[in-house]
């Protein structure tokens, strides 16, 4: 499965979140360490998902950019 993730610059570090599944987030010093973290956090997440017996959401977001003029 191939989720869609978002990673924000926070004051100190890097914030990710995934939009399919609600509570799935990790931080880190870099993107790509944040990168690292979130992939390992969705694992888990869907281990847990798995544990409960719910079910596993499909991945469904889309991301794409716009261009503006500033």
């Amino acid at each position: 499965m191939r989720y869609a993730i978002v990673i924000e610059k926070a004051a100190s570090n890097y914030a990710a979140s995934v939009p399919d599944l609600p509570g799935c987030v990790a931080t880190g010093e870099t993107i790509q360490e944040t990168e690292t973290m979130i992939r390992e956090a969705i694992e888990f997440h869907l281990e847990g998902l798995r544990a409960d017996s719910l079910p596993i959401p499909p991945p469904s977001s889309q991301v794409e950019y716009v261009e503006v003029s500033a």
